[in-house]
């Protein structure tokens, strides 16, 4: 089990040893600029902050060491118009149209981890989370293979360590083929995000045929899947949180299961169970909760929860970046 501490050094330092670009859209949100500085001042990224003139003059001042562009006069402004209009023609309603769209920060962002001048973008202090993966498809696109886009919740619990928590803010109903490309995708990036080996539940109100229905079926068939796909990966279900998380209840609930009650990463069937969830073991638990971080695009366009804290975008920025060396 790794815990919190140990969970965000190790994810700071491994971040600064990437040496990634990051650019954050919303440089003129005070949050957004404390974590700038504390990224830049601490090397765990360089930092390109999107803003107004009143951005620059602030940099100037407190930030040397930020880069401060502004979409609407910035030299790749016909760049990110261009690649918007070419991946979806329809959407532009001509050249200057294509200029007013790019100018927007976050599709900006996005648009220049795409064009490869950022290795990650980050938004979300204004941005709501349909906001960030708007851009995000329109820009940058799924990986390759994938159909699902999703997102993770990375839980620094007391009890329990780092716990990945997917889907808890994207798909409201996936099916079944959707589950397991949602576990794929964060049995993949726990590695590179909390630097441990993944261990997959996929959680149902059902215990290995305790109950029976629709959803447990699928549940099932979800893990059938996920199995087929990353056969290495331990992984069990269906099961409840208890047999995914308490080694002694799961001794008597899932007898000989591959994960044995020390699950890492939490497959909830639906997005009512997914935010419900999380909210809860957050507020009620004490959990820090850091995300939703998006799962499946080609590069990494992250999103961060409008109440975030200056401290929680850094670690969301460390987190992105440390997402884009699997894309390079």
């Amino acid at each position: 089990m790794i815990a919190g501490r140990a969970f965000t050094d190790g994810l700071l330092q491994r971040a600064r040893a990437a040496a990634r670009r990051v650019v954050l859209a919303e440089g003129d949100d005070p949050r957004v600029r404390d974590a700038a500085l504390r990224l830049v001042g601490e090397r765990v990224a360089s930092v390109t902050l999107l803003g107004t003139d009143a951005t620059a003059s602030w940099a100037v001042r407190e930030a040397p060491g930020v880069a401060v562009r502004i979409p609407a006069a910035d030299p790749s402004l016909g760049r990110v118009a261009g690649l918007l209009a070419a991946r979806k023609p329809a959407a532009v309603a001509g050249p200057d149209g294509a200029l007013r769209l790019a100018a927007d920060p976050v599709r900006f962002a996005a648009g220049l981890v795409a064009l490869g001048e950022a290795d990650a973008s980050v938004a979300g202090a204004v941005a709501t989370t349909a906001d960030v993966l708007r851009a995000a498809l329109w820009a940058v696109g799924t990986a390759d293979g994938v159909t699902t886009v999703s997102s993770s919740f990375y839980m620094v619990t007391p009890a329990h360590g780092v716990l990945t928590f997917a889907d808890c803010g994207v798909v409201q109903y996936p099916t079944a083929a959707q589950l397991a490309e949602i576990a794929v995708a964060a049995a993949r990036d726990r590695p590179l995000v909390v630097g441990d080996a993944p261990r997959v539940a996929f959680l149902s109100h059902s215990t290995r045929g305790s109950a029976e229905g629709e959803s447990v079926d699928r549940v099932r068939e979800a893990l059938a899947r996920f199995r087929e796909a990353m056969p290495g990966v331990p992984a069990d279900g269906e099961l409840q949180a208890d047999a995914a998380l308490a080694p002694d209840v799961a001794g008597r609930k899932a007898p000989g299961g591959p994960v044995g009650g020390r699950a890492n990463v939490l497959i909830f069937p639906d997005l009512d169970s997914g935010n419900i969830a999380y909210k809860l073991v957050q507020r009620v638990g004490g959990a820090a909760a850091l995300g939703p971080i998006v799962q499946g695009l080609r590069r990494p366009c992250c999103d961060f929860s409008r109440g975030a804290s200056a401290d929680d975008i850094v670690l969301i920025a460390a987190i992105a970046a440390l997402k884009a060396g699997d894309h390079t």
